[in-house]
Parts: structure tokens; sequence; C-alpha cells
């Protein structure tokens, strides 16, 4: 633990947000008939992505990332398509069935939101603003 007693209250608290998302995130996939990976998977795929754009944002080996697509391309959720530029590169695409799947799976994310909605707007936006300082800007 740190000498100072606020950032430990900080890190204790953030501790607990995060194990509630968590079991939050793995409910809210289980409802849809998903594992948290390929719930994860349907999340980012907001466009099409090429198979080392979605191991890189589940921080995951390419390999793993294969298997998942092809559970959820055997379910319909999401299809291979060749890319416009490079037709070597196969992009990963969310079919209507699995777009539907992935605002489901998100609008059930309630632990996320509900308590949100108690804050003020201008107090959503700095706790916003300070989420953002501390985990910097995205690659």
């Amino acid at each position: 633990m740190s000498a100072d007693p606020i950032t430990d209250d900080v890190v204790a608290l953030l501790a607990r947000i995060v194990d509630r998302f968590v079991d939050s995130y793995e409910s809210a996939a289980a409802a849809q008939g998903l594992t948290t990976v390929q719930a994860k998977v349907l999340a980012a795929l907001k466009e099409p992505l090429p198979m080392h754009r979605i191991a890189e944002k589940l921080k995951s080996e390419r390999s793993n990332v294969t298997g998942i697509i092809d559970r959820l391309e055997a379910r319909g959720l999401v299809e291979r398509r060749a890319d416009t530029r490079d037709r070597r590169i196969k992009n990963i695409v969310a079919t209507p069935a699995g777009a539907v799947l992935a605002r489901n799976f998100q609008r059930s994310l309630g632990f996320a939101a509900d308590p949100l909605a108690a804050l003020a707007p201008p107090d959503r936006v700095r706790l916003r603003d300070l989420l953002q300082t501390i985990v910097g800007p995205e690659a």
C-alpha cells in the first residue's frame, strides 16, 4: 500500500468497481448465450476488423482468436469478408444477427450505466475526464 490513504481508498474502490463490472459482464454475456470473450469480439465489431486487430484488442494470440471467430461464425453471428484494398486480408464483420446480439449485450450492462445516472451531468463529465487522464490516450 502507498503512504497516501486517499490513494489507497481510490485503489480499493477501483478494485471493487472492476469486480462488479466483471460479474456484470459475465452475466450479460451468458444471458445472450455468449462467453465473455465472444461478447468482447462482438462488441468490438463496430466496423470490419482483421483478425490481428481483434487479437490486439483482446490482448490474445491470433490462434486463439481464430477459434473464437470460428465459433461465432458457426452461429451465424460473424462472417469473414475479403478486404476491399487487399483481398489477402480477411475482415471479420458482424452479421445482422450478431449486431443485434451485441446491442442487446451492451444494453444489458446495467452495472456500468445505472450508478452513473445518479451523478449530475457535470459530475459525469468530470469523472470521464479524470478517468481519461488516468488511462491516457488510446493507441
